[in-house]
């Protein structure tokens, strides 16, 4: 299923990210509020929000007029593409990391973990569209991290 693009509602422009540029994803509140720590609860209960997925920004979440943002600081968890050092995240809904990558592709050259987390979709037991902060599915994160990894 495609991801939205954040779209402004008066100009029909795709909303982007004050700090970067970066184009917008829209994410629901439900993200939101499931990511943010729980002192910034009450300050994202209004408003649109669209994930930043820049790798060098620090803002992770904006809203669509500009007036509020939050960053990798503001959330329980860890944004793998938002990240360097390990742990680095790669699959929230089963716990993979890129070192799980790293360790398999150092001992056999290959990895397995997406054919995993794709048997694992199609039973129906993941929940990225409320456990990983982008909202969508990581398999295509996923795969990027094998192809990046598996040439390093």
């Amino acid at each position: 299923m495609p991801v939205p693009i954040s779209m402004n509602q008066a100009s029909s422009q795709p909303i982007r990210c004050e700090r970067c540029d970066g184009q917008g994803k829209a994410v629901s509140r439900k993200i939101i509020l499931l990511m943010l720590k729980p002192d910034l609860l009450e300050h994202a209960m209004s408003s649109s929000y669209s994930f930043c997925p820049e790798r060098d920004c620090p803002v992770v979440y904006f809203d669509e007029n500009g007036a509020r943002h939050f960053t990798v600081d503001d959330l329980r968890i860890r944004v793998g593409l938002k990240v360097k050092d390990d742990p680095i995240p790669i699959c929230y809904c089963f716990g993979f990391d890129e070192s799980h990558i790293r360790e398999d592709l150092a001992k056999t050259g290959r990895t397995s973990i997406p054919a995993r987390i794709s048997k694992l979709i199609r039973e129906g037991l993941c929940a990225c569209d409320t456990c990983n902060p982008a909202g969508v599915c990581c398999l295509g994160e996923v795969n990027k991290a094998v192809k990046r990894l598996s040439k390093e």
